[in-house]
């Protein structure tokens, strides 16, 4: 199941000018006229100097505030006192007309921020008219948003810092971030126009512990880095696009399967419309996505225009929109064209070993070698075909390289045929010299295991090749793992271990045994009665209490046992036979000797 990640950066232009400002932003000091002043101003009260103005806080000294006139109106008979028109006319200084106009505007949902710099705005040429192109939030609270002249905003907010903008900065930025993206967590990852990144998590989600989380560190990532982020995970790159710009919250996750109940309340204008269609829907009342889904596709496309339904199909599933990868300079990488279309699986596999002969030479002069390949194909109707390998082993040759990818062909849809191909290297190593000298002191050559565990693996799967390995615990389940096939173990300890070892012990029944330490002598297991003639033990096993508070008193005592038939186990029972907390000695199987 394809799941998309739309990361949405809201203010994007306004997030790159801080960070390259850590400090806070401070405006430049205004010159102040300084007028000579008049210590002594003679018969009139008024300060000289140009100190005086209209409602100044010397000249309302004396008089009663507001909630003094309020209260003694309230105390007046209601025929006793003043009329509306009246109610206003006190000697009160007017309010600033901007700032009535600020108050009057729509508030925020959200408290103002408290901010330790000036409200920065960036502006931007639209036509022969400077407009905002964007604004931070304190700006946005004071009322200036998007689209709005930028002479109004001057005259709205007076101390507003403006600013340029600079698309190309912005967009490569973003181009940055789909590049980290492609590194780190995605070989699928886009920058979308102006303000977001597509990530792909298919197949990759549990690399990173799962959606949610990946999504929890993403946002964090974002914090850190002084970018304010919202982020959505969907089946289509345009339901997560829609999703990160109108949806509630700041991380969204629609469940798999339910993209049309995740988009149907949001407004048309999250399908990422032409302004003609948008003009459109709202003439013919088309105000959120639920109301465009139950209308024919015929009569939508003849109003909407075919456009609009396209993007419609597109973040329901029905068309598919391809995510265009951020490529890797520095990813090794070779491509062709072809004259005409192929489909064949012979010509398939002659481009293949043309393009692994390129790469090879490409990965010779780095002195790198591929530890995966990833093989792209696009067809005529513009979609594309991928498969991959991998190696145990940083690799360059190409018959080896070829051979793991031959057993993918039969994986590859031609359907009209291909016209393009390219040849990737994800993952490399560096590759140096092969040590020859045991070659030519015994003329025999060593045999090289890699080669087999890939040719296995390519069929079988990569989970399913694997060599045991011990590691350092003495509960015995946990004292095996698994490790790449091609690598050599550890030492093994000198304790005496079955041959057989169960991942989960099961249970015995009808235990006969002398307590606290003697083995036993008869249990039930898998419906047949075992009739004990030998056993040695017991071997005691501690929990390991520093992984669960559970474990701090839990005991097992192993014992390896015979039957009657030649068969041997090993038996454990929980408990020391003493004290409770430390099991309750039921006895299990955990493993075959022989």
């Amino acid at each position: 199941m394809r799941r998309v990640v739309s990361l949405f950066l809201p203010t994007l232009a306004i997030d790159r000018l801080r960070r390259l400002e850590r400090s806070a932003l401070q405006q430049p000091e205004r010159s102040v006229l300084e007028v000579p002043i008049d210590d002594d101003p003679g018969d009139c009260s008024v300060p000289r100097g140009g100190g005086w103005r209209p409602g100044a806080r010397w000249a309302r000294q004396g008089l009663p505030t507001r909630a003094v006139v309020e209260a003694q109106i309230a105390a007046l008979p209601t025929h006793a006192r003043p009329p509306v028109r009246e109610l206003g006319r006190r000697s009160e200084a007017a309010s600033h007309p901007f700032k009535a106009m600020v108050q009057a505007a729509p508030t925020s949902p959200h408290p103002l921020p408290l901010l330790g710099h000036a409200p920065l705005a960036l502006v931007g040429k639209v036509g022969r008219r400077e407009d905002i192109v964007a604004a931070c939030d304190g700006a946005r609270a004071l009322g200036v948003y998007p689209g709005m002249a930028a002479t109004h905003a001057r005259a709205l907010v007076s101390d507003l810092d403006v600013r340029p903008a600079d698309p190309e900065a912005d967009s490569a930025l973003l181009d940055r971030l789909a590049l980290l993206a492609v590194r780190r967590w995605s070989p699928v990852a886009a920058a979308t126009p102006n303000d977001g990144i597509w990530i792909d998590l298919s197949g990759c989600a549990h690399l990173h512990g799962g959606e949610e989380l990946f999504c929890r560190r993403l946002h964090a990532f974002c914090r850190r880095a002084g970018f304010s982020a919202r982020i959505a995970v969907a089946d289509t790159g345009g339901a997560a696009h829609a999703l990160a710009r109108y949806g509630r919250g700041e991380i969204i996750r629609a469940p798999s399967g339910a993209t049309a109940d995740a988009l149907a309340p949001l407004p048309v204008a999250a399908l990422r419309l032409a302004p003609s269609a948008l003009r459109a829907c709202r003439r013919f009342g088309f105000d959120t996505i639920a109301d465009l889904l139950p209308v024919a596709r015929g009569p939508l496309a003849r109003r909407l225009g075919l456009p609009a339904i396209v993007r419609l199909d597109q973040a329901l599933g029905a068309v598919a929109e391809p995510i265009t990868p951020r490529e890797d300079a520095e990813v090794p990488g070779v491509e062709c064209r072809l004259l005409e279309p192929i489909g064949t699986a012979e010509a398939i596999e002659q481009v293949m070993g043309d393009l692994l002969r390129d790469l090879a030479r490409v990965l010779q002069a780095r002195g790198l070698g591929a530890r995966s390949l990833r093989f792209a194909g696009l067809r005529v109707d513009g979609s594309e075909q991928i498969v991959g390998v991998g190696t145990s082993r940083p690799a360059r040759e190409v018959s080896h390289l070829l051979r793991l990818l031959k057993l993918r062909i039969e994986r590859i849809d031609p359907g009209l045929g291909f016209e393009q191909f390219r040849l990737v290297a994800p993952h490399t190593e560096p590759l140096d010299a092969v040590d020859l000298g045991a070659v030519l002191v015994d003329d025999r050559q060593k045999r090289d295991p890699a080669r087999l565990v890939d040719v296995i693996a390519g069929r079988i799967g990569a989970q399913a090749v694997y060599r045991a390995a011990p590691r350092e615990s003495h509960v015995p389940e946990r004292a095996v793992i698994r490790s790449d096939p091609i690598a050599l173990p550890g030492a093994w300890p000198a304790w005496k271990r079955p041959i057989r070892l169960f991942a989960r012990p099961e249970p015995l029944g009808r235990v006969i045994a002398l307590m606290p330490d003697q083995p036993p002598r008869r249990f039930e297991w898998r419906g047949r009665v075992h009739r004990i003639v030998a056993g040695d033990g017991p071997e005691r096993v501690h929990g390991e209490w520093w992984r669960r508070d559970a474990e701090v008193w839990a005991i097992r005592d192993y014992y390896r046992v015979e039957d009657e038939e030649g068969g041997r186990f090993w038996v454990f029972r929980r408990g020391d036979g003493f004290e409770d907390n430390t099991g309750d000695l039921s006895w299990w199987m955990h493993g075959v000797f022989g």
